[in-house]
């Protein structure tokens, strides 16, 4: 059979005849004129090589051909409506997959309340959280196998962003730490040793190169990959971590930390969610970032304690 000279509607036309066994009710089906359907009867009549209706006694009967017939036309045109119908994401019943990259303040701040969402809307989703890699492994490939990446920077090839939520820097004690309250002075920040985060893809801790534009030089005692393994250290040392304020109050309580507010300040942090151009109109992406901007929002609109160092 030659496809190029084929007639979709003959298709419609052919599933409204195996249907309904009647030429009238199949015109009444798709909305034609009984002589234009029979006008297609006998053109798929000449296409297939077979009568498919034929009349018996008062009325008409399908071929076994025609019999044979309806069940894969009706899938076949199901499956070419599915080409043109717009997809859907059924958060209650879909059972997705995403992939997420992100630090561990990130994961620290945004993945609970996140996931108490998403277990409302959608409890058979799962999010598998990558570890943070760096800045280099934004490429296209990258892209065909992450559906969001909450990070600093600037937009990257390939990707949309849009700003979650807003924080600021600040110091990290022990409670009880000697000199806790004296940090906010320059002497006395300068001469603590400090722990110091540097993350995948970085070189060096970006507070130390904000310092540096300053000026000003700290002493780094220790280094650590992760914001949430310099506050642990902080909680069971004498050392000061200098990271984001946020991630502070979420842990004070659990780890007896303190917050104190750093002698020089060094302005906004803007924490962004990325997504891959390839999923900007994609339902199941819509929706899972549509969650993550009211978790940023949320999240934007509880201030962070300050608390002063003992």
């Amino acid at each position: 059979m030659n496809l190029t000279a084929l007639d979709l509607n003959l298709l419609v036309a052919l599933d409204a005849l195996l249907r309904e066994s009647s030429v009238s009710r199949a015109a009444l089906r798709i909305g034609l004129s009984q002589p234009a359907t029979s006008h297609a009867l006998q053109r798929l009549r000449d296409l297939i090589g077979d009568p498919l209706l034929v009349r018996t006694g008062a009325r008409m009967e399908l071929t076994p051909r025609a019999l044979a017939l309806r069940a894969p036309l009706a899938l076949a045109l199901d499956q070419v409506r599915g080409l043109f119908t717009p997809d859907v994401f059924d958060a209650a019943s879909s059972e997705r997959q995403f992939r997420l990259m992100m630090p561990d303040l990130a994961v620290e701040l945004l993945m609970p309340p996140l996931m108490a969402k998403v277990t409302r809307a959608a409890p058979n989703i799962r999010i598998d959280v990558v570890p943070w890699r760096g800045p280099a492994i934004f490429h296209a490939e990258f892209g065909r196998t992450i559906d969001m990446v909450i990070s600093i920077g600037d937009a990257f090839k390939g990707f949309h962003r849009q700003l979650l939520y807003t924080d600021s820097d600040a110091l990290a004690v022990r409670r009880g730490h000697p000199i806790g309250r004296r940090l906010s002075k320059r002497d006395a920040f300068l001469a603590a040793r400090h722990v110091a985060v540097v993350l995948r893809g970085q070189s060096e801790d970006l507070i130390d190169m904000w310092l540096r534009s300053k000026g000003w030089e700290r002493r780094i005692a220790l280094v650590v990959p992760s914001y949430i393994e310099a506050l642990h250290v902080a909680a069971r040392t004498d050392l000061v971590a200098f990271v984001p304020r946020r991630l502070i109050a979420a842990l004070a309580r659990q780890l007896s930390l303190a917050t104190v507010a750093p002698p020089l300040d060094p302005g906004l942090d803007e924490q962004y969610m990325f997504y891959p151009t390839r999923a900007q109109i994609e339902p199941g992406s819509i929706w899972l970032r549509t969650l993550m901007l009211e978790t940023g929002r949320e999240l934007g609109s509880l201030p962070a304690r300050m608390t002063k160092g003992g």
